[in-house]
């Protein structure tokens, strides 16, 4: 989560065009470090997802995972907008969103298949109804179309969506950004108002007004956030004491008000707990996530020491490559989650067992990324040495 001075994300922009810099080490990390959190929160009934990071204050993994994806585009698209204009930046856009648009058909595809086929949990419920995908077995040539379109999009399957459009936006607001980088700011605070006020929402299924979960036009202030600091244009703070006190002061201030345990049984921290939930709201990011997890970030990048002294060591290789193979992990997570969810319902619920899931998954998550690493070296390209090969007969 880093947000440190731009001078560590980019070489002194000597004209209108910046020098590409080197791909930091702390972006990949963190990004890695939230897909385990994250497959940890799709893994239903897990005993694990009450200690992680979202159960102890109002931002969690998803805030990391949209956070460092703007930062690592930064990196990638912006150097191509500065380098050879808008048109190209459209266009290797729109083969990302290619790419996260069939990954994303491709696994509600298999996710659906899976609890077709594994049919009911013990209890009665399928696991189909556990996530909401009996409308699509009553009606699948309605809603194969609306699927295809984006306007089925339940709620498992919402953050690929959401990521998409943000990545639409990504040309408008570098186009934004060189007519002056106070339109680029004006436009992010303005989508994040609409979407606070609802004015902003897109369809999730036809047959209700349900919207979308992960409202784009308010995670992209997030998204754009990262953007502008690796970018330079939105300045980050650099280590003051004081800082560190004040977020460190909210950080634990929020704890009563996001552990659920704890103010359940204390109503007062729950009423105001519900008074701020507009605040709070993940649809739409409110406020205090915002705040929330810029807080954490701020932190974090301290705790790691300038540029992430600190982070070495195999574990933290591990956690890095999984970041940097973010989409093809995330959508593998995402299926992984459901069969262990599916085998966790069908045993007993005792520590070893959940712990033996979890280390699977993560297991899971770390052999894609490497095996994906693997296949995007080409090492079947390399040149090697030749020999004679036999005449063909």
């Amino acid at each position: 989560m880093p947000m440190t001075a731009p001078s560590d994300f980019l070489a002194t922009r000597a004209m209108a065009v910046p020098v590409r810099p080197a791909r930091d080490l702390r972006i990949d990390f963190f990004r890695g470090l939230g897909m385990f959190i994250i497959l940890i929160a799709h893994v239903p009934n897990n005993s694990w997802a009450l200690w992680i990071p979202g159960r102890f204050g109002f931002s969690d993994a998803t805030e990391i995972f949209v956070f460092q994806s703007g930062m690592a585009s930064a990196l990638a698209f912006g150097a191509t907008f500065d380098r050879h204009g808008a048109g190209m930046l459209a266009a290797r856009t729109l083969r990302r969103v290619w790419q996260i648009y069939w990954t994303h058909i491709g696994v509600f595809m298999v996710i659906l298949a899976l609890t077709v086929a594994a049919g009911a949990r013990p209890d009665g419920m399928t696991y189909a109804d556990q996530l909401n995908l009996v409308p699509f077995l009553h009606d699948p040539g309605g809603l194969a179309k609306a699927l295809l379109t984006l306007r089925y999009v339940p709620n498992y399957f919402d953050i690929l969506p959401m990521y998409m459009v943000i990545l639409l936006l990504m040309p408008v607001m570098l186009i934004a950004e060189r007519v002056h980088v106070g339109l680029a700011l004006t436009l992010m605070a303005g989508l994040w108002l609409a979407a606070q006020a609802g004015w902003a929402t897109l369809p999730a299924e036809p047959f209700s007004d349900r919207t979308w979960f992960f409202n784009p036009f308010g995670w992209q202030l997030l998204f754009f956030t990262g953007f502008f600091l690796v970018r330079g244009r939105i300045p980050a703070p650099g280590y003051h004491r004081w800082l560190i006190a004040a977020a460190a002061i909210f950080l634990i201030a929020s704890v009563p008000f996001s552990l659920v345990r704890w103010y359940e049984t204390h109503p007062a921290f729950h009423d105001v707990a519900r008074q701020l939930a507009g605040l709070t709201d993940k649809s739409a990011f409110g406020a205090l996530r915002f705040a929330h997890f810029l807080a954490l970030a701020y932190l974090a990048v301290q705790a790691v020491g300038e540029r992430g002294a600190i982070l070495r060591g195999g574990a933290v290789r591990v956690v890095t490559v999984v970041g940097q193979q973010s989409l093809a992990v995330f959508a593998t997570g995402m299926v992984t989650a459901q069969i262990l969810g599916i085998w966790l319902s069908r045993g007993d619920d005792g520590a070893l067992r959940m712990t033996m899931a979890n280390l699977v998954g993560f297991a899971v998550l770390i052999a894609t990324a490497y095996l994906v690493r693997w296949f995007k070296a080409a090492p079947w390209a390399r040149s090697a040495p030749t020999s004679a090969a036999p005449a063909a007969r």
